[in-house]
């Protein structure tokens, strides 16, 4: 097989819209720039889609949705596991795809394919395990039945972070409960979403059970499908403001909703932890996808006794990765996806330092091309400093510290955001008492990552509700009926 490139990875992906099982152009016949972070090159022009093209993706969804319930669980599992074979064989395409479009290191981006790849093969699995039940009432006159049916038309709103892994969560059990969906993926990366459609289309996914509409007008577009009588259903990933107002606009219909929002989290280091195991896990919770992730560490809470050590072998790791476009060999951190997302980043570091915080590494923006920020780590942080309230979204790690148990867990609970949250320590007791305290829907524990799509991934507070992944992610798509039935 032929080494992929650039260029043969962005010749299989398409640039048009996918509505009805067809490839069509926007109705405007206007496209839009998709471009690579690193170097600022235009990649492709995509069809730019327009409130007609929305209303004609819905309609399509729409038409498609009875028969899409009436195929077979196994057919539906089938055709998900075509699909995940399928993504596998083009694994270094798609990898190159979110590497050229979203600026993650070519490495991280095949992790990417691999993760995102097992919703499509835990849904497959879970197409065939949707249950009901039956039941005797209490009088005996009567028998229970429920039943579990899919929701209906579904609008799936997806973020440029993980252009493959948000789609495929969405997607996967969507299909598996029998729905059809509208897709909008992020303007900055919209050809994965476009290559996993195509990728659909060729094992045999049936006209109109998913239509993928890319724009530079999110809200125009996304707003009128919102307010449509026909849709049931809206799942989004990305920011809390904006999650706030699809909530708002959902009301109208009183659709069901899985909103994954904005996050917080807090990395949490005992006096008793394992200093490498902690270290390692904070490399991972805070530069997983450069930082650009919900579940990114964002504040990390150290015991005063270990913070001096904790800073300095962090810094020390921080400071020896490699910073570059992300197809380079060698690279460990990428651009961040737009100038204006650097921007953000560098003055929450300016702020911190203002206010008196110390920078053991990087801090500085570079020269050149592309929107690269340094991986960066900040201690004597105070308490005010935006940096421990907003979310950083990029490679920044400021350091606090706590002297008690009871303290930890107040600072860390002292966010609007709750979706995930890490604790390192040797004390068994001590996990059970912290994460049962934690106002977090998520708790990793001696572990910088939790992300797996057997297990149930949502927040809470204003990180969102709703569950994605695990035996909880289907049922996101299904309604429960219940039929009594008189003797």
């Amino acid at each position: 097989m032929a080494a992929v490139t650039q260029k043969s990875a962005l010749e299989l992906a398409p640039t048009q819209l996918y509505i009805g099982g067809e490839w069509r152009d926007g109705s405007s016949g206007q496209t839009f720039e998709v471009h690579d972070p690193a170097t600022g090159r235009v990649l492709a022009e995509v069809a730019d889609g327009t409130v007609a093209d929305g209303a004609a993706a819905l309609d399509a969804a729409v038409a498609a949705q009875a028969a899409w319930a009436q195929v077979a669980p196994r057919e539906r599992s089938e055709l998900l596991r075509a699909a995940f074979e399928l993504i596998a064989e083009r694994a270094e395409h798609f990898a190159m795809l979110m590497t050229l479009e979203m600026g993650k290191p070519l490495a991280e981006a095949r992790g990417e394919v691999k993760y995102g790849n097992e919703f499509f093969r835990w849904f497959a699995e879970e197409a065939v395990r949707i249950h009901g039940r039956y039941a005797v009432a209490p009088d005996g006159a009567t028998r229970l039945v429920t039943t579990k049916q899919p929701v209906g038309p579904t609008f799936a709103i997806t973020p440029w972070n993980f252009p493959l892994a948000m789609g495929t969560r969405k997607i996967g059990p969507a299909l598996a409960a029998g729905c059809t969906l509208v897709v909008k993926p992020a303007h900055e990366t919209p050809l994965t979403m476009l290559l996993l459609a195509r990728t659909l289309e060729e094992v045999g996914l049936p006209a109109g059970v998913l239509n993928v509409i890319t724009t530079s007008h999110s809200s125009d577009v996304s707003e009128p499908i919102i307010r449509d009588p026909r849709l049931r259903k809206l799942t989004f990933t990305g920011s809390t403001g904006v999650g706030k107002a699809l909530v708002e606009q959902s009301a109208e219909q009183l659709l069901r909703l899985s909103m994954e929002l904005g996050g917080n989290a807090p990395f949490v280091v005992f006096e008793d932890a394992d200093l490498d195991k902690a270290v390692d896990g904070a490399m991972l919770a805070k530069m997983r996808n450069i930082g650009e992730a919900c579940t990114a560490a964002n504040r990390f809470i150290v015991h005063e006794s270990v913070a001096e050590e904790f800073g300095r072998r962090f810094a020390e790791r921080m400071g020896a990765l490699n910073v570059g476009k992300g197809t380079a060999k060698g690279v460990d951190v990428g651009p961040l996806i737009t100038e204006k997302a650097r921007t953000g980043v560098a003055e929450l570091v300016d702020d911190a330092v203002a206010g008196g915080a110390k920078i053991l590494t990087g801090g500085e923006v570079p020269t050149g091309k592309g929107w690269f920020y340094p991986p960066t780590v900040i201690t004597g942080v105070s308490a005010d400093a935006r940096v421990l309230r907003e979310e950083i979204f990029g490679p920044v790690a400021p350091i606090i510290t706590f002297t008690t148990e009871e303290q930890a867990v107040e600072l860390a609970n002292s966010s609007e955001y709750g979706l995930v949250g890490y604790v390192f320590t040797q004390d068994n007791a001590r996990v059970i008492r912290v994460a049962e305290a934690l106002e977090f829907g998520m708790v990793g524990v001696n572990q910088g990552i939790v992300s797996n799509p057997s297990a149930p991934f949502g927040g809470v507070k204003h990180s969102g509700y709703g569950r994605e992944g695990g035996f909880e992610g289907i049922e996101e798509y299904l309604e429960t009926k219940y039929i009594g039935i008189a003797l």
